[in-house]
């Protein structure tokens, strides 16, 4: 058996989280001792590695509640099912990226050349750009000067070039700004990096291009 506090330090969630999801059922306690302290078995400490993976897929809590909870629940299964989902989420994004550039760009010699490419493999991409974006989230406490976001720019720059079409400075610029306007774009970016990374990208490209 560990302590809330035990729990709380193995598993990074706060003492006040693991409270709460007492509270609303989504993970008893194994034992309440007479003086009220929780103690959590290995199984519930396995069921809060269950939720916090659901957690990272952005599911809010009361669908983790249903996924768990649900008579015959098979963890490996229902776990697969959901990543499917956050994959055709990603998938969409993707696509509505090609969409996005074929709109804006589809006449010019830069979207031919990526035309004629041919289709890329759709998980593959998808992969690569939630890395990439992921990392973005990863570096969106520092300032968007430092160097080691200056070159994570020009991975995605790059990466764009490499799979979609020439990026070169003033298409990156427009990418940018959408990134940080279109809902489509920044809810992918904010799902992937977490709230806030779409307008930090959208700042450290517009300083990359400057």
């Amino acid at each position: 058996m560990k302590s809330v506090k035990e729990v709380s330090q193995l598993s990074g969630v706060s003492v006040r989280t693991l409270h709460y999801y007492d509270e609303i059922d989504l993970l008893k306690p194994s034992v309440v001792a007479e003086n009220g302290y929780r103690y959590y078995n290995r199984d519930a400490v396995v069921r809060l590695q269950e939720i916090l993976l659901y957690r990272e897929l952005d599911f809010p809590l009361k669908k983790i509640k249903e996924i768990v909870g649900q008579a015959g629940y098979d963890k490996v299964q229902a776990l697969k099912d959901q990543i499917k989902l956050f994959e055709a989420f990603d998938q969409k994004a993707v696509e509505a990226f090609q969409e996005e550039a074929q709109a804006r760009w589809g006449q010019t010699e830069a979207y031919q050349a990526f035309a004629a490419k041919g289709e890329e493999s759709f998980p593959e991409v998808t992969k690569e750009m939630t890395a990439i974006m992921s990392t973005f989230g990863q570096l969106k406490e520092s300032n968007p000067n430092d160097n080691s976001v200056q070159e994570q720019v020009k991975v995605l720059q790059d990466y764009i070039s490499q799979h979609f079409y020439p990026c070169d400075q003033t298409v990156l610029a427009g990418l940018g700004q959408m990134y940080q306007t279109d809902n489509r774009f920044s809810s992918f970016i904010d799902k992937v990096g977490g709230p806030g990374t779409a307008v930090f990208l959208a700042e450290a490209i517009r300083i990359y291009c400057q």
